[in-house]
């Protein structure tokens, strides 16, 4: 299948081998990185495929690798018998680029007929125990599908979105394409893995992957530092320019 790719004018651009599946959960650099090593577990637990990229031209990148392999740093990935694309962000988008950013994926998803767009991110806001849950910010679409009275995930409270979780919940609300972004609360360490186990969980139960949380702690341990390195540079990114990307309850 041919690359499928805005044009050449675009700050963001999207290239894959593949069309995406009806339903894209997505996880970006964010606070805590709870929803970005959410889907990064997604992609080595489910045993994905890359099948794409987006590039960002003419922004500061950054670019990862492994086992001296480089790698673009925000991804897509597929599998033939799964009907979920998984889209992993790694790098910080500034506020200030959000709404390009998220008119790229968007762009891309609705001229592929995708049906739905979850979004995993933890919110830095002070909280209790009580408070470690997941919560949801979705289109009426999406809620009507995925959300009945006895859902295990509850809305979030008053509050708003912006950055790239605003611009996608935004755009959502125009568009044939249901929208939601799952919340939980994190903390400073990075990766918070409590956070990023409740997302998961949360997407389970909505969406009945298979997923296996347990091995997570163990998963967790292991990229501590590249997790660390991800956060100082999303650190250094915020005192460039605040805020990335905010929450309030």
């Amino acid at each position: 299948m041919p690359e499928l790719s805005p044009d050449s004018d675009a700050i963001y651009q999207i290239e894959a081998t593949e069309q995406p599946e009806a339903t894209v959960i997505a996880g970006f650099s964010q606070y805590g990185l709870a929803g970005l090593a959410a889907v990064d577990f997604l992609v080595d637990h489910l045993d994905l495929e890359q099948t794409g990229f987006i590039r960002a031209d003419g922004l500061p990148t950054i670019t990862p690798f492994e086992n001296g392999r480089p790698r673009q740093p925000t991804r897509l990935y597929s599998r033939d018998d799964l009907d979920v694309t998984v889209l992993v962000g790694e790098l910080a988008v500034p506020v200030s680029m959000a709404q390009p950013f998220s008119e790229a994926i968007l762009d891309w998803t609705e001229e592929a007929d995708v049906d739905e767009l979850a979004v995993l991110s933890g919110v830095p806001v002070p909280h209790g125990p009580d408070d470690h849950r997941t919560f949801y910010v979705a289109t009426d679409d999406y809620r009507e599908k995925r959300f009945g009275d006895d859902s295990p995930v509850p809305p979030m409270g008053a509050g708003f979105l912006d950055g790239t979780n605003g611009s996608l919940v935004s755009r959502g609300m125009d568009s044939p394409m249901g929208v939601c972004v799952y919340v939980t609360p994190v903390h400073d360490q990075v990766p918070d893995v409590e956070a990023t186990i409740r997302l998961l969980d949360s997407l389970e139960s909505v969406y009945g992957l298979g997923v296996d949380t347990a091995p997570l702690r163990s998963f967790a341990d292991q990229v501590q530092q590249y997790y660390q390195n991800l956060a100082e540079r999303l650190e250094s990114e915020r005192a460039e320019e605040q805020p990335l990307d905010r929450m309030y309850m």
